[in-house]
């Protein structure tokens, strides 16, 4: 065997420490490893973006390829094609996770404590419930009777219907008018206790048109009272 030259060793063992230390420390390829974290791509969890933005809160983004909604999503509520349905598809396309059912059962919830905390004079409760001008409007009536020295109680025996009978969105404002058919007992009395209108037994059909409010993409997922209209 040929004599090494003794740097020539040194620097094998050197070369053979780097390789060994390399490998413990960044392991083998095996194909199974994650790729890289791209920073245009959000990762595993987090929400997704739009045009740079987050999406709003309100439903998730229908991933693209993913098929449309079915033709018949607004069977019962409103006819294929009409403005009602469209309606209904501007505010969809804004919040994927709406659903006219779901607004439909807190719409008659709403009007049972709307026409309850009225009656009692409940400022607090319509505060939440209705938008600024609407509450504006409910004070007067409120504060009037109370100038009269007149009470006023009301009670919901049934809510017969409760239907859309529009949709529509203006800029971030979506609008859905609730027709509702109810049967109510409601009388308004005097100091003395007499009843001066209405009355505390006569059970009395009303068909009213409310109309709620919202602004699309909020946190607050609550609808809003905005106006009211008796249907004669």
């Amino acid at each position: 065997m040929q004599n090494l030259d003794v740097s020539t060793v040194v620097f094998a063992v050197v070369a053979i420490f780097v390789i060994f230390k390399l490998r413990s420390v960044l392991g083998t390829r095996t194909g199974a490893e994650r790729r890289p974290l791209d920073p245009t791509t959000p990762a595993r969890g987090d929400p997704p973006v739009a045009n740079g933005n987050v999406i709003p809160i309100g439903g998730v983004a229908r991933a693209a390829g993913a098929p449309p909604p079915p033709a018949d999503r607004w069977k019962g509520f409103a006819e294929k094609g009409s403005p009602l349905a469209a309606g209904l598809d501007a505010i969809l396309a804004a919040e994927p996770g709406f659903s006219a059912a779901d607004f439909l059962s807190g719409a008659r919830a709403a009007y049972e404590m709307i026409i309850v905390a009225f009656a009692a004079g409940d400022l607090a409760t319509l505060r939440r419930l209705l938008t600024p001008d609407a509450l504006a409007n409910f004070a007067t009536a409120i504060q009037a009777r109370k100038a009269a020295e007149q009470t006023m109680k009301t009670t919901l025996v049934s809510i017969d219907a409760a239907e859309l009978v529009d949709a529509r969105v203006v800029g971030t404002t979506a609008t859905l008018a609730v027709r509702f058919a109810a049967k109510l007992v409601s009388a308004t009395s005097d100091r003395a206790g007499a009843v001066v209108e209405g009355s505390t037994t006569t059970v009395v059909d009303h068909l009213d048109v409310w109309t709620f409010t919202r602004q699309l993409g909020a946190r607050d997922p609550n609808w809003q009272l905005s106006a009211t209209e008796a249907v004669h």
